[in-house]
C-alpha cells in the first residue's frame, strides 16, 4: 500500500521529526537524539516520510542525510486552499454580522 501525505504528517512523532529536519539535514542519529523511543521505532517513521517523499535521503560519505522535501508539502497547501476560501468566507459574513449589531 502507498502512502500519502497525509499519512505522513498524522503521526506527531512524525510531524516532530519533519520540525527538526526543516531546519537542515540530519542523519538517522540525530534525529533519534531528540526522542525517548527507541532508535528502530524513529527508523520506521523516518521509513514512512521517506516513502511518502516528504523526506529524500542522500547519502554523503558513509552517512545518509534525509533533508526535508518543501515540494512534497505543497500538496497540502493545495487541499488546504480548498477549504481557505470557504473559511475566509463564513469570517467576512460574522464581521458583517457583528458589524451591523
Amino acid at each position: 500500500m502507498r502512502r500519502d501525505v497525509f499519512q505522513a504528517i498524522a503521526d506527531p512523532t512524525r510531524r516532530a521529526i519533519l520540525s527538526l529536519v526543516v531546519v537542515g539535514a540530519m542523519t538517522p542519529n540525530a534525529i533519534a537524539e531528540h526522542f525517548g523511543s527507541a532508535r528502530q521505532t524513529i527508523s520506521k517513521h523516518i521509513q514512512i516520510l521517506t516513502e511518502c517523499e516528504v523526506l529524500v535521503q542522500k547519502k554523503t560519505g558513509r552517512e545518509i542525510y534525509y533533508h526535508f522535501n518543501p515540494k512534497k508539502m505543497k500538496e497540502i497547501d493545495i487541499w488546504l486552499e480548498r477549504f481557505r476560501k470557504m473559511w475566509e468566507d463564513s469570517y467576512n459574513q460574522l464581521d458583517d454580522v457583528l458589524n451591523d449589531l
